[in-house]
């Protein structure tokens, strides 16, 4: 029996809405909004101009800076603006606007066929790198870097993560049991980049018919496909690892310094897609769901989708949406508008009514203790909260361990004052990070 993590919580799944839900791929919308942020690291720079025909698969932003990730044309067409546009975790960015001209045609060479069994483990993250692959379980981490680790740092296990401990969100779950033969390819790549023999699935036990499927497909290999109990938040990196390997990440550390590699099961698919067949990083396959969504659905969308559109596929609204989510409930980002374009780390973008979401007045901290209990990482959430609360950030990272905490949101579901603890340690975090950056 595996044991648990500290804390997590034990939140409705919700899975129940696009559960059974087969992907779908709707009709492309005449225009996409690409930003040329779509991953940790600096920005890229357009290198395409207003005017210009681009095609599916061609870079359109690039960046010489170490930590990036090109962003490639998702759709065939004419470039009709480049200027700051609504994103979904930044508020505004620099974004390619391209109309469709309805040829989806590919950029030359793409699609292609490669013998990627003979290809060395350099070759291989350069394809990673050029096709634009991130972390898509929301992190956005360029792959290619992940997957070359310092030489100083001995990895020998690696972790899929297909936990999917995120309420509503399906994406993960439905690739399992319709890419299987995808999902094989990435991992078996991701191994021989890594140089690794030892290879965990983990999946979370309310999934057993994915956790079948994943054992069928890799019945003849020595990757280990493991039921993980379901508890939010399982699918954080550092629970998985805990769980999987009983190792445990230092403070301040990455898995790395464990001997670990972590990836994503959509970004597995995306490996596949780019070192098998060319295909760069230009759809992805996001839940559309909530109680406010009349149709729930899991889409396959091209970069650049609107929101709205991807709504309006769904049959658009069944009540007003209290608020719209980009991601899962706990960890997802409030949008102000549907305007909206779907990025690489959009895994879910939910609707939900107020008789979900939990509003309220916030009021004084209590003491109660329910989000020590609840945090997976130990902290003390409520004084986290007060500190940033009172702009006391220095002392919440010099003395509560502010940086340790990852941000899932346990704390925020099981305070019965209704704080925003989360946002308070948001804030100390770029508080501290602003003054480290002006010494």
């Amino acid at each position: 029996m595996l044991k648990s993590f500290l804390g997590g919580i034990h939140p409705n799944d919700s899975k129940k809405y696009t559960f059974d839900k087969a992907i779908e791929s709707p009709s492309l919308p005449d225009e996409v909004v690409i930003p040329v942020s779509q991953h940790i690291g600096a920005p890229c720079t357009p290198i395409v101009k207003v005017g210009d025909s681009v095609k599916k698969g061609q870079v359109i932003a690039n960046s010489d800076a170490f930590m990036h990730s090109p962003i490639h044309a998702s759709i065939s067409g004419k470039v009709t603006k480049i200027a700051d546009m609504p994103h979904a975790s930044k508020g505004s960015c620099l974004s390619i606007v391209i109309k469709n001209d309805g040829l989806d045609e590919w950029i030359e060479g793409i699609p292609l066929n490669r013998e990627w069994d003979k290809l060395n483990a350099e070759e291989i993250r350069n394809i990673i790198k050029d096709a634009g692959i991130v972390g898509m379980g929301g992190a956005t981490f360029p792959t290619h870097i992940k997957l070359n680790p310092s030489k100083d740092k001995k990895i020998d296990v690696c972790i899929v993560n297909a936990a999917e401990c995120e309420p509503y969100l399906t994406a993960d779950y439905r690739m399992m049991l319709e890419y299987a033969d995808r999902i094989v390819t990435g991992v078996k790549i991701i191994m021989k980049v890594l140089g690794v023999t030892k290879v965990f699935i983990g999946i979370e036990d309310n999934k057993m018919d994915a956790v079948k499927v994943m054992k069928d497909a890799f019945k003849d290999t020595s990757v280990e496909v493991v039921p993980l109990p379901t508890k939010y938040p399982q699918g954080a990196e550092k629970m998985l690892i805990k769980v999987l390997t009983g190792r445990e990440v230092p403070t301040g550390g990455l898995p790395m310094d464990v001997g670990v590699v972590v990836q994503n099961i959509g970004t597995t698919v995306a490996i596949s897609d780019a070192v098998v067949n060319g295909i760069p990083l230009i759809q992805r396959i996001t839940t559309v769901s909530g109680d406010a969504i009349k149709e729930p659905k899991n889409l396959l969308l091209r970069i650049g989708t609107s929101f709205k559109y991807a709504i309006n596929y769904c049959g658009g609204f069944s009540k007003d949406p209290e608020k719209i989510i980009m991601g899962g409930p706990m960890m997802g980002f409030a949008q102000s508008t549907l305007d909206v374009p779907v990025i690489k780390g959009v895994s879910g973008i939910l609707a939900l009514s107020s008789d979900v979401v939990n509003s309220g007045e916030e009021s004084p901290c209590i003491r109660c203790g329910r989000c020590v209990k609840a945090c997976p990482m130990g902290l003390i959430p409520s004084m986290l909260s007060i500190l940033g609360q009172r702009h006391k950030y220095k002392e919440a990272k010099e003395n509560y361990n502010l940086f340790n905490c990852i941000e899932c949101g346990s704390c925020v579901y099981s305070c019965p004052a209704k704080r925003n603890i989360v946002q308070y340690i948001k804030y100390s975090k770029a508080q501290n990070l602003a003054h480290a950056a002006n010494k």
